[in-house]
């Protein structure tokens, strides 16, 4: 494994997903791909489900949107991924019987790891089974990745327990209903990564969609928050693209006298 990097260029994606159309969101989901790469990114992240769309009427329609990781349609995705970039997509993944709604991480060489939602939202319930694991941290060539979707990380639990994993960056897939807020206001789904950023230091890298689908307004919420919590790119026509301080996210210390994890009191809590 290739030493990890002090710095990191990352865009969040949110190319048209039009749900049921498959081979066309995949297509689509290359061009934005390739559009990344011609701005450097080495992390690239696309929403939630970024294969089939969201809004299902029921699981037999989900079932039909539905890929397998080894399907042969994943080539055509990788075959278009920099040589040293790593991209994290979302998709509803067939697995016999049961049915997930997974992340890809992808590398042009290799699919290094399949993460499944733990946490479903709403009619998700109805739709999907459960993933076995709070998040996922995995190896990559700048460091390590920390994985979630969407309701995952309203939990603090699951970007604290990434971070302590040393999650250098987290991809986070979501598709955040529009919801009612006030004027001038971020999405609260938003605000609450901006907060588990900060209290972890763990930057976030957040691909929402955009528009609507049968009848659900989407946040548009593409952002990249930094380790200290702030935005630092938000809703780009193109993806959100932004140059992270992993050096920044592995110094814990808080001079002159904290650390982010030691002042941790777990027997109090």
């Amino acid at each position: 494994m290739p030493a990890a990097v002090d710095e990191l260029r990352v865009a969040a994606l949110s190319p048209e997903i039009v749900i049921g159309d498959v081979d066309a969101n995949l297509e689509r989901i290359r061009e934005a791909i390739i559009a990344a790469g011609r701005r450097d990114a080495r992390l690239i992240v696309l929403p939630e489900l970024a294969t089939s769309g969201y809004v299902f009427e029921d699981r037999a329609e989900a079932e039909k949107t539905a890929l397998t990781a080894d399907d042969a349609r994943w080539d055509a995705v990788r075959e278009v991924i920099p040589a040293d970039a790593v991209v994290v997509v979302g998709y509803a993944e067939a697995a016999g019987s049961q049915l997930f709604n997974t992340a890809a991480v992808l590398t042009r060489d290799a699919r290094l790891a399949d993460y499944r939602k733990s946490h479903l939202w709403g009619a998700e319930k109805l739709v999907f089974d459960v993933g076995a694991e709070a998040g996922l941290v995995v190896d990559t060539s700048f460091g390590r990745l920390g994985v979630a979707i969407c309701y995952d990380n309203e939990f603090p639990e699951v970007p604290r327990r990434l971070a302590l994993a040393g999650a250098d960056v987290l991809a986070l897939p979501v598709n955040w209903p529009l919801v009612p807020r006030p004027e001038g206001e971020h999405a609260p789904e938003l605000i609450q990564a901006m907060a588990s950023a900060r209290s972890s230091r763990l930057p976030v890298v957040i691909a929402d969609r955009w528009g609507s689908e049968r009848g659900v307004d989407w946040t548009d919420g593409t952002a990249i928050i930094d380790e200290q919590g702030w935005i630092v790119s938000f809703r780009a026509v193109m993806g959100a693209t932004a140059v992270l301080s992993l050096a920044a996210v592995r110094e814990k210390s808080l001079p002159p006298h904290n650390h982010l994890f030691d002042d941790r009191r777990g027997d109090l809590y």
